[in-house]
């Protein structure tokens, strides 16, 4: 149990001092030791101790039971996936084609300076096994499309998340999840040129009204065989504005400067990106496209909750208090 610990949440062969030089000390160890027994004790981790506290253990049993897909892990779908781990889900799988380009950095939660270049995916799952480590993560860095769409088994997921922003992708995606009775669809309309976070709503797709994304997934829709067969719940909102910057190609700078080492990831999607493919590339900014992710979250979530509470046909039991916090 102690070398899975430090396998898992010190990704060393021994646990690292302060400055994380990998040296094995004796009050890194105690702490860590500490941490290790406090977060197994429990029946759910202390790490979901408030979680737990305002839902309820049979929520929080249903939680560790769900599996979720994350398709797009850009501005919304990183956000969500982050939130669904700190919630409590099961098992997450976590699927994107892109590397962290520098024009990320304003909106995408593992998007650095210092992490331009590298794999979305592989970066996003570190943070999120730093946040979980029992967390099962499928990880992939690949293209979903209708050519792929066998690889995926979706019918192993209770919730399918569709933050993907280009749109042969996104229809085939929702038409495959809607195809299977068994899967719930949450997606992302447009977050780009949304600035008031006040007008984010959700409802059912065929309610929304004024977002560029959804009028042209109707229109595909339209062109491919009608509307999916099953409704489903998007995020979204009404706001309209304009980009009011220069415009320009790539990176924004008439050519892409982010470092591609086809070495690292998959090496035939090593000079693969989406922009020069975009009609346009629109203006974003943080605050609404987490919200975006976190509310596509929140639908998973209060789902599993109400699921739970049908289950059991009561209200769940508040959990005792006065547990306190892990020491050290």
């Amino acid at each position: 149990m102690l070398n899975g610990y430090y396998t898992i949440i010190g990704g060393r062969t021994g646990f690292a001092d302060e400055g994380g030089s990998g040296r094995f000390t004796g009050a890194a160890f105690g702490r860590r030791l500490r941490n290790l027994v406090y977060f197994t004790r429990m029946r759910h981790p202390a790490i979901f101790r408030r979680t737990e506290l305002m839902l309820g253990t049979p929520a929080m049993d249903a939680l560790a039971r769900t599996r979720a897909a994350v398709f797009g892990l850009g501005g919304v779908g990183s956000w969500c996936a982050e939130s669904l781990v700190r919630s409590g889900i099961g098992k997450l799988l976590l699927v994107d084609s892109d590397r962290i380009c520098i024009t990320n950095v304003n909106r995408q939660l593992m998007a650095t300076t210092k992490t331009a270049g590298q794999v979305k995916a592989d970066v996003l799952a570190r943070r999120l096994k730093e946040i979980n480590p029992l967390v099962e993560l499928d990880v992939r860095q690949q293209i979903y499309s209708p050519e792929t769409a066998g690889e995926f088994a979706l019918d192993e997921y209770d919730y399918v998340i569709d933050a993907i922003d280009s749109l042969r992708e996104k229809a085939a995606l929702i038409r495959h999840a809607l195809s299977i009775p068994t899967v719930t669809l949450f997606a992302s309309m447009g977050a780009a040129l949304k600035m008031d976070p006040f007008q984010i709503r959700a409802t059912e797709f065929r309610k929304v009204e004024g977002d560029g994304l959804a009028r042209a997934l109707r229109t595909k829709f339209r062109k491919t065989g009608g509307m999916p067969a099953r409704k489903f719940k998007c995020v979204w909102s009404p706001e309209r504005r304009e980009n009011l910057g220069p415009t320009g190609a790539g990176c924004g700078l008439g050519e892409c400067v982010c470092p591609k080492d086809p070495g690292v990831g998959e090496s035939s999607l090593a000079t693969h990106e989406w922009c020069s493919s975009k009609a346009r590339i629109n203006g974003t900014v943080a605050h609404t496209t987490a919200i975006f992710g976190f509310a596509l979250a929140g639908l998973v979530v209060q789902d599993v909750e109400r699921r739970a509470r049908a289950a059991a046909a009561v209200i769940p039991e508040a959990a005792p208090s006065g547990t306190g916090c892990p020491p050290g």
